[in-house]
């Protein structure tokens, strides 16, 4: 029986699109927006940064340094922010369900910049019990680590967990720690997916 649901948060609760952000940074620094994506793997900083060994201040100083960009680290907050879209995917009325009957837990890659705007502007996140950060664990999927930070939280045991995510290989390696997981395609999905096992909401 499944007694704890796990979601992922980006493009499973709150939808994202990285090219936002990316034609706001072409028009603040020297370099196509296409080619962005790549100078920001470049460097390396964004992992360090959602597994905590970066600061927020830090990371905004070298990655501005490394794209050039001249702003003020609100400026750069405002811009690093702007790829949330308004809506959510999943309905809040459903999440309210859900958490009637079950334990609710976030398993996020993410970063303080980025967590503390959702937190701010989606309310559905209000609803869950409990929150794993990779920032604030110190790892990341699909490290087994964060997982077994989401079982030791969700208070039963790995195969009473049931835990859903837009990203193939982060769904892999939860079933790999022997969590119940499958890939968030959309809610209708979604819903198939909880009555088959008998999740009522």
């Amino acid at each position: 029986m499944i007694k704890t649901l796990i979601f992922d948060v980006g493009n499973v609760l709150v939808p994202f699109d990285f090219k936002r952000g990316y034609a706001m940074m072409e028009s603040r620094c020297p370099f196509p927006s296409a080619e962005i994506p790549q100078r920001i793997r470049a460097t390396g900083l964004v992992p360090r940064f959602e597994t905590g060994q970066l600061g927020a201040e830090q990371f905004v100083e070298e990655l501005s340094r490394a794209l050039e960009l001249n702003l003020s680290y609100d400026e750069f907050c405002r811009l690093w922010t702007c790829i949330f879209l308004p809506h959510t995917l999943v309905p809040e009325s459903m999440i309210v369900r859900l958490r009637e009957r079950h334990r609710l837990l976030l398993l996020s890659n993410t970063n303080p910049i980025h967590f503390r705007m959702v937190e701010e502007n989606y309310p559905v996140l209000r609803h869950f019990d409990e929150r794993v950060l990779s920032y604030e664990v110190g790892a990341a999927k699909p490290s087994p680590k964060i997982y077994e930070e989401a079982v030791a939280r969700a208070n039963c045991r790995a195969e009473e967990c049931f835990f859903t995510d837009d990203i193939a290989l982060y769904v892999e390696a939860a079933r790999n720690a022997g969590i119940d997981a499958v890939q968030f395609e959309s809610v209708a999905q979604l819903e198939n997916e909880l009555r088959a096992r008998n999740i009522k909401w």
